[in-house]
């Protein structure tokens, strides 16, 4: 079973139960993606009611280490995006198993 899903992949699934051209389509899940993004990158945090929500949060530097060299190194800091499904996600995750 194949647990990664282009954007391709959801463009021809709306294709078949929607019917609207592909290259509409694929606009309207590039701007919808864009429009996530562009929030979370501007608020830090964005909630999609009854999926989850999207935080950034500050990773600071530290130290780390290669498992095959034994190498130590230094990780830079970074932001780093979390997601926190919500109840109802969970609760239809849960179910579906």
């Amino acid at each position: 079973m194949r647990s990664n899903v282009t954007k391709k992949d959801i463009v021809n699934s709306i294709y078949m139960q929607l019917g609207f051209s592909k290259k509409i389509l694929d606009v309207i899940l590039e701007d919808i993606l864009n429009i996530i993004v562009e929030n979370i990158k501007k608020n830090k945090k964005l909630k999609i009611a009854k999926f989850g929500t999207f935080e950034i949060r500050r990773k600071m530097k530290r130290m780390g280490r290669n498992p095959k060299t034994k190498e130590t190194k230094v990780i830079s800091e970074r932001n780093v995006v979390l997601f926190k499904p919500s109840k109802e996600f969970k609760k239809f995750i849960n179910n579906a198993i």
